[in-house]
């Protein structure tokens, strides 16, 4: 069982930016991959950006350029540095870990508003 806390969002204006964490109850170095995805009001959940075990990364193309996924193997949390959002942006955020075993645990959510 993996336990998962999303934290760092709220309130920013268009142009701003936030970073938002992921701390994990076990070591993220066994994960097969770990990822954000975002689902807006309406809308199917989406994936964001992933961060391979060999640390190779993808990312949405609405995102690349601005969004940044990173992992701390030694305090087991993983990032996203989120740089000039758009209110389009505005979503809840989910972290996510699929082990080797290709289980998958989620957190809660983080909320993210960009205002125009």
């Amino acid at each position: 069982q993996v336990q998962l806390v999303e934290s760092g969002g709220g309130l920013v204006q268009a142009g701003g930016s936030l970073r938002l964490s992921c701390a994990a109850s076990r070591s993220i170095f066994s994960s097969n991959l770990m990822g954000w995805h975002r689902q807006a009001p309406g809308k199917q959940r989406e994936s964001v950006a992933v961060i391979m075990r060999g640390g190779s990364t993808n990312y949405a193309d609405s995102v690349k350029g601005r969004f940044t996924i990173s992992r701390d193997n030694a305090k087991n949390t993983v990032y996203l540095q989120m740089n000039s959002l758009k209110p389009e942006d505005t979503a809840v955020y989910y972290c996510n870990y699929l082990s080797t075993t290709r289980i998958e645990y989620w957190g809660r959510g983080t909320q993210v508003t960009v205002s125009s």
